[in-house]
């Protein structure tokens, strides 16, 4: 059985203006190959906080095009990463990742706004938003129009960092939330899915009433099920500190094992192949059936390369 080719986009934290602060690799998880398809350079990113302006981050395919989202952009590549166009939003700020709904609509984390951004693919024009705030046992949703003025405030409460549509049904998590919740769009509507620890990353449904996410927190992709108990982990491979470069530069380092970027190729062995992304750099395969790391590259030893969006290339 093969592996795939992945794509994904990454983060180069502490970098100054006029460095290259990102890009997207091509990954061939059979031969262990790779290929950097863009480097992203701009000048007129914000480069304070965090990863903020810098690098490229959610990816999802419609058709044949390839939509990847930056900061406060969504971008429109085709299939040799030729860009083709790109939308703007006031209230698309430190975006995280993106889904596509298979049908119409792109969603987008606006982690600054605390808002879910809906793209309509088929007019080009981000046409509702959610705002969210409160608690696990609280949620508060209030609806807006992204294109127009009376949006949320600026304040990055609950660190919103994921959002995947599944079977036609939203869910939605966050850093500081300790949950998962599905979210109806029309209705403004949220109801929690499932338990989560917090400083989490990708939280996804997976097989039957499971959880899958990068449990960041402890440096290891987690299966729970959804009252949090833990199924299964899988850890991330580590380098010596000697083999890694940059290290402990800047306030805004990626430390070793920070994991982001997480996928599934459901035709893999007998319960799929878990697809996660490490820094520095680094992208590796878990057999879910047999908890084996079937493999693993990297694309830079470089300690601030932090892997962001991971989608297999089909």
């Amino acid at each position: 059985m093969t592996l795939p080719k992945v794509l994904m986009t990454d983060v180069i934290r502490s970098t100054q203006q006029g460095d290259s602060h990102g890009g997207a690799y091509l990954i061939d998880l059979e031969s262990g190959s790779f290929e950097q398809v863009l480097d992203w350079n701009r000048i007129e990113i914000d480069w304070e906080g965090r990863g903020m302006g810098r690098g490229l981050r959610g990816i999802c395919f419609v058709g044949d095009e390839v939509y990847i989202a930056a900061s406060d952009e969504l971008f429109v590549f085709d299939r040799d990463m030729k860009m083709l166009r790109s939308h703007r939003c006031d209230f698309l700020h430190h975006c995280h990742e993106i889904s596509y709904d298979g049908e119409r609509f792109i969603y987008l984390t606006s982690t600054s706004f605390d808002s879910v951004l809906r793209f309509d693919v088929g007019v080009g024009v981000f046409d509702r938003a959610l705002w969210f705030g409160g608690s696990p046992n609280g949620m508060v949703v209030r609806g807006y129009d992204p294109m127009g003025s009376d949006g949320p405030p600026k304040v990055d409460m609950m660190h919103l960092n994921q959002v995947i549509v599944v079977d036609g049904v939203v869910y939605l998590s966050a850093l500081r939330l300790g949950a998962m919740w599905t979210v109806d769009f029309e209705s403004a509507a949220a109801a929690m899915h499932a338990k989560v620890p917090s400083m989490t990353h990708n939280c996804q449904p997976f097989g039957d009433g499971m959880v899958l996410m990068n449990s960041t927190g402890e440096d290891r992709v987690v299966i729970a099920d959804r009252r949090g108990k833990v199924m299964k982990r899988f850890d991330y491979p580590t380098y010596e500190e000697s083999a890694m470069s940059h290290v402990g530069i800047g306030e805004d380092h990626a430390r070793q094992g920070f994991g982001r970027g997480l996928c599934v190729d459901r035709g893999w062995g007998e319960r799929g192949l878990v697809i996660a992304g490490s820094s520095p750099g680094t992208v590796s395969g878990f057999d879910v059936a047999s908890g084996e790391m079937v493999a693993s590259v990297n694309v830079s030893m470089d300690i601030r390369n932090a892997p962001h969006g991971l989608e297999i290339w089909a």
